[in-house]
């Protein structure tokens, strides 16, 4: 397992090998925008003009086989809850969205689901057996609230999926060697996981470096997951902020990553 980078044009985008169906990490590499948002940003709330993020739509539409007017969004909130979706959620871009969710989980076909991230983790599940999928935008809120686990769990009530079966790719975003925080993101994980949160936590004077990564995928494993079945990106978004979208690095003056996976049919 592993993760290959794309080129469709000029678009970059990232693929997990362990994920056999259509889906995307998307990089900021490869769209229409200008600025600070150069070049593509998905983000539809940041200041970037709606007609250049649509474009970067259609973009990555083409490349994936999506129809970019029908998708499926959340409003993020950093909250564990994870809601089920079906055609009737699919929508086009600045839509305004009815609900809160940081999770996603459909068994449709021709549904893609999107979460949007600047450094926090992306998940993308597949369940080849049960055919279905899940995406989760995990923030360190998200994920000390263990919306992995969630995430798993929804596939597993609405679906009857088998944990066993689900294969998750963690995809790129800010890495141990950038996350420094304070206590409260460590705790936030020792109320979590107790004594198990100790490799993921590594002191820094006062502060700490975390493993957001490795928390989540400590997480989908105690969910259930096989470990060969959890593909985890080795690529930090702080790091690589030229090719990836970083909160962090850009001090907020910045575009938005988008996750995207989809059980494909047939397209009409």
């Amino acid at each position: 397992m592993s993760f290959s980078e794309n080129n469709a044009g000029s678009l970059v985008y990232m693929t997990s090998s362990l994920l056999g169906t259509a889906h995307a990490f998307t990089t900021r590499l490869g769209g229409v925008s200008r600025g600070i948002y150069a070049a593509l940003n998905l983000g539809q709330n940041l200041g970037d003009e709606p007609r250049d993020v649509l474009k970067n739509y259609g973009i990555l539409a083409d490349a994936l086989g999506f129809d970019p007017a029908r998708l499926v969004f959340s409003r993020q909130v950093h909250k564990p809850d994870v809601r089920l979706v079906t055609g009737a959620d699919c929508q086009a871009p600045y839509t305004p969205v009815p609900y809160e969710a940081d999770g996603l989980v459909t068994a449709e076909k021709d549904v893609p689901l999107i979460i949007f991230t600047a450094d926090c983790v992306p998940i993308l599940l597949f369940d080849p057996v049960g055919c279905a999928i899940g995406a989760a935008h995990a923030g360190w809120r998200g994920t000390t609230q263990d919306i992995a686990g969630n995430a798993v769990l929804a596939m597993v009530r609405h679906f009857g999926s088998r944990p066993e079966n689900i294969r998750a790719a963690i995809g790129p975003c800010i890495s141990l060697c950038c996350y420094e925080t304070g206590d409260d993101v460590a705790e936030a994980a020792r109320r979590l996981l107790g004594g198990a949160a100790a490799p993921y936590l590594v002191p820094k004077g006062e502060k700490f470096m975390v493993d957001l990564k490795g928390i989540n995928a400590f997480l989908l494993e105690r969910a259930g997951l096989r470990r060969e079945n959890i593909d985890v990106s080795p690529e930090c978004t702080s790091c690589l902020s030229s090719k990836y979208w970083s909160h962090r690095a850009t001090h907020g003056a910045r575009g938005s990553q988008a996750s995207v996976i989809m059980l494909k049919g047939n397209m009409n």
